[in-house]
């Protein structure tokens, strides 16, 4: 079941760090590798709820996208505004939930939503090298627009290419 939350309130922080307890741990040793793993990965999530509350959330029309299979996130995803759509980031899917479909049906279920509050277009960065992402993506009916990515700070990398789901000329909702 798709839930939308609009602040830092609605989520349940504990069930969100664990969709993202890999990226956490990944992002906890590249900035502080000095510290035990426990320290890092607390650091990280620490690090990853101050900017939802304080960079994320504040921005108007962004949003955290879950998906919830028996009482517990499985998938999640952010929203928010960018060019002439909504700009899809840092999706992931709990390292125990995978190749279960639950990204598709996160996606697929963003798609209807935003084309309810009156967004045709629907972007992603995705890592080039992400293969899993990429075909989830394909899947569901996103196409490659750049070879690159033009991030919302204006920073610009070759590693992401941008990507675009369009509701006119999709065959999914």
């Amino acid at each position: 079941m798709l839930q939308i939350i609009k602040c830092v309130q609605g989520l349940s922080v504990s069930q969100l760090m664990e969709v993202y307890s890999e990226s956490n741990k990944i992002q906890g040793f590249a900035r502080w590798p000095e510290e035990p793993e426990m320290r890092r990965l607390q650091l990280a999530e620490m690090d990853f709820y101050g900017y939802l509350r304080d960079c994320f959330f504040p921005v108007p029309g962004a949003v955290c996208a879950v998906w919830v299979a028996d009482g517990r996130y499985v998938s999640a995803l952010r929203l928010e505004p960018f060019r002439d759509g909504m700009l899809l980031e840092a999706l992931e899917t709990a390292p125990d939930q995978r190749r279960k479909g639950y990204a598709s049906l996160l996606i697929r279920q963003v798609q209807s939503w935003i084309a309810a509050q009156g967004y045709g277009k629907l972007y992603s960065h995705v890592h080039k090298e992400n293969s899993a992402s990429m075909g989830v993506h394909k899947a569901c009916g996103f196409r490659l627009i750049a070879n690159h990515a033009a991030f919302i700070d204006g920073s610009v990398s070759q590693h992401f290419c941008t990507m675009c789901w369009e509701k006119n000329i999709s065959t999914h909702p």
